[in-house]
């Protein structure tokens, strides 16, 4: 079994997987809009409007992929009972990393030194990404 996380972005998936090249360096290897799909989307599936929606594409963050798509279309993307761990090489890396994802986020503990790391903070970006 191989289990690859999804996160949902509720029609900001474009915007969202920007932001997440920016300050993560992560690299699309695949994207299907909606309007490229062959197959027609079921009635209610997508709103009008939205042909040019992302379906499903894979992000390369690091050595994992998470997959990432638009849902429903309705502009408010709410991520839970998700939260990945990223590590980074130096104390530098991290301060940039966590002031890149603050920005426009919600910072849930301020970047510190802890016992079991140099540098550990917790934050939600701007896209509800813990």
């Amino acid at each position: 079994m191989h289990v690859q996380p999804s996160l949902c972005f509720d029609g900001r998936c474009e915007e969202g997987v920007e932001f997440s090249h920016k300050t993560r360096g992560t690299e699309v290897t695949r994207r299907i809009r909606f309007q490229e799909s062959p197959e027609t989307p079921q009635l209610g599936m997508v709103p009008p409007g939205s042909a040019h929606k992302v379906v499903q594409t894979s992000v390369r963050i690091g050595a994992m992929t998470v997959m990432a798509s638009d849902g429903p279309c309705g502009g408010r993307p709410s991520v839970q009972g998700f939260a990945p761990l990223l590590t980074v090489p130096d104390e530098a890396k991290a301060e940039q990393l966590f002031a890149a994802l603050a920005d426009g986020g919600l910072v849930h503990m301020p970047l510190t030194t802890t016992f079991f790391v140099p540098r550990f903070g917790m934050v939600a970006d701007r896209f509800g990404v813990s």
